[in-house]
């Protein structure tokens, strides 16, 4: 069954796994072997890990304008942390994973949705190594963001001043994190003004990222927003004495942007274990 172009997938029946396609990410149906021991009954069970984090996003996310508790939050670390690939159908032996071969042209970023309703979305983002999902922001959103598998690089900033700028200037923002998470690690969390707003992935290697937003985007309403970093010797006079007051190691100078070019995202269907709406 082809689940979409370029993309191979076995057509026997019973089988599912995930292929790598000229550095792309496919699910296809994998056997499932019958054992007798307590090991393989606990992998059974690996379908209610999802089911108990999607339970307790229906509890905790109340609609937009609102923000998890901090009970909420740690709620919700509390099951992402445990995660692990097969929970959601993926493992570090398939090939996409294994593969140390660099794409031609942009490596790929592909992602498949897991649910969505008006209250949160669950999904999964797979970059290819050195594929980048550009600086972007999450208005009005709290992120959940898990590395189920890889190294990825995460460079995130806050706003500094509530207020945006005229249209077209330039932001000054504070660097939050500048760092590489090695899968397994803890969950990231964002929040609308704090912990991060507005980011960037770059894999180090292959990656899959498990991403909780509440709400998720609106094109109505929430529509993310590209940005890129301003060299020193773009600014002004008075900007550059903003960013060296506050420490020019840490301020830097946003400027929001069309998309990237280059930066096309695909979609693949999900066949992980279900979730029960």
């Amino acid at each position: 069954m082809m689940v979409d172009g370029g993309g191979l997938m076995d057509q026997r029946k019973g089988i599912m796994k995930i292929r790598h396609v000229n550095n792309k990410v496919r699910y296809v149906k994998r056997p499932i072997k019958k054992k007798n021991n307590r090991s393989s009954y606990r992998e059974r069970k690996d379908p209610k890990v999802l089911q108990k984090l999607f339970d307790s996003c229906r509890e905790v996310f109340k609609g937009p304008e609102t923000v998890p508790s901090d009970s909420d939050v740690n709620k919700l670390c509390s099951i992402l942390d445990e995660m692990k690939p097969k929970h959601v159908g993926l493992s570090k032996n398939m090939q996409f994973f294994k593969s140390k071969s660099v794409a031609k042209g942009t490596p790929s970023v592909s992602y498949t949705p897991i649910y969505q309703c008006d209250e949160f979305s669950l999904c999964i983002f797979f970059l290819a190594a050195n594929a980048v999902i550009p600086l972007h922001n999450h208005p009005g959103m709290t992120v959940f963001s898990k590395l189920l598998l890889g190294d990825l690089h995460i460079k995130s900033y806050d706003w500094v001043d509530s207020m945006p700028p005229p249209e077209s200037q330039p932001r000054l923002a504070k660097l939050k994190v500048d760092s590489v998470l090695k899968a397994p690690c803890k969950t990231s969390v964002l929040y609308p003004t704090t912990g991060g707003n507005i980011h960037e992935f770059r894999a180090v290697t292959p990656c899959a990222v498990l991403d909780v937003l509440g709400p998720p985007y609106s094109k109505d309403d929430r529509d993310c927003s590209y940005y890129k970093e301003l060299q020193h010797s773009a600014l002004s006079d008075g900007e550059s004495s903003r960013v060296n007051e506050g420490g020019s190691d840490y301020l830097r100078w946003l400027k929001e942007i069309e998309l990237p070019q280059n930066s096309h995202m695909e979609r693949i269907d999900y066949w992980g274990p279900q979730i029960v709406d």
